[in-house]
């Protein structure tokens, strides 16, 4: 099974910087997009950032000019810098990866995978 290993997160004072790496590890055949979401208690979780295999990214409208999203795709591995950090993205941030697992075997071709990092706790403190 193809499974997600975050790293980084931690606290730190309004206008630090944080950096979150998700590193994915399987059967991989090929990683679509991988993204980041983040989740307070008692809401929905919400798209952060997303960056497709070609590189394309898409941005939260809370954190455009402050989050860089990037991919390493041969280490399958996705990092969120996070610059001017404010009280209000401290949340857990979740890692994302979807894409296809397996290969042309005789097992048949790549299924699709859609799997989730454990969680890292990002702290901004005023």
């Amino acid at each position: 099974q193809v499974q997600l290993v975050e790293s980084g997160g931690g606290w730190v004072q309004a206008g630090g910087s944080l950096r979150l790496s998700c590193e994915a590890s399987g059967p991989i055949f090929t990683i679509n997009a991988m993204g980041w979401y983040r989740q307070a208690p008692g809401k929905a979780r919400e798209l952060v950032a997303r960056i497709t295999s070609g590189q394309s990214t898409d941005y939260a409208d809370s954190v455009k000019g402050r989050f860089t999203i990037s991919r390493d795709n041969p280490k399958n591995t996705v990092y969120l810098q996070m610059n001017s950090l404010k009280p209000e993205d401290t949340d857990v941030y979740y890692c994302n990866a979807l894409g296809y697992y397996g290969d042309f075997g005789p097992g048949g071709p790549p299924r699709v995978f859609d799997v989730w990092g454990q969680g890292a706790q990002v702290t901004v403190s005023s």
